[in-house]
């Protein structure tokens, strides 16, 4: 039976871990390390998993601009698709849902089970 303060303890840390990279830092360790929650680990599994696909596309932008500019538009949308995911994730967090994002939230939560 999960108390009301644990519910809101892990809340607090799944809407914490969206807000930036900072912000899943102090969700992390501030928040999730002293009081684990099954909400706090699930949210911050698709956070990170998030965060490292937009790194990864960083990455990739910044070379393919250089070698085929008309391909911005293309990258665009993907952004544009994280940004999606982002919002989904977070009204998910705000709910205290556990409801993984489309196409990446099955990965994130069997890539970072230990999280």
């Amino acid at each position: 039976m999960t108390t009301p303060t644990a519910t809101e303890n892990g809340k607090a840390t799944a809407i914490v871990s969206y807000l930036s990279f900072l912000g899943w830092l102090i969700a992390y360790f501030a928040l999730h390390v002293p009081n684990k929650t099954s909400l706090g680990s699930f949210h911050l599994r698709q956070t990170l998993l998030l965060m490292l696909c937009g790194i990864g596309l960083q990455i990739i932008s910044m070379i393919l601009i250089f070698i085929m500019p008309f391909l911005a538009l293309i990258l665009w949308v993907v952004w544009i698709g994280l940004l999606v995911l982002w919002i989904i994730g977070l009204i998910a967090a705000i709910n205290g849902e556990e409801k993984p994002m489309p196409v990446i939230g099955e990965k994130a939560q069997e890539i970072f089970r230990n999280i």
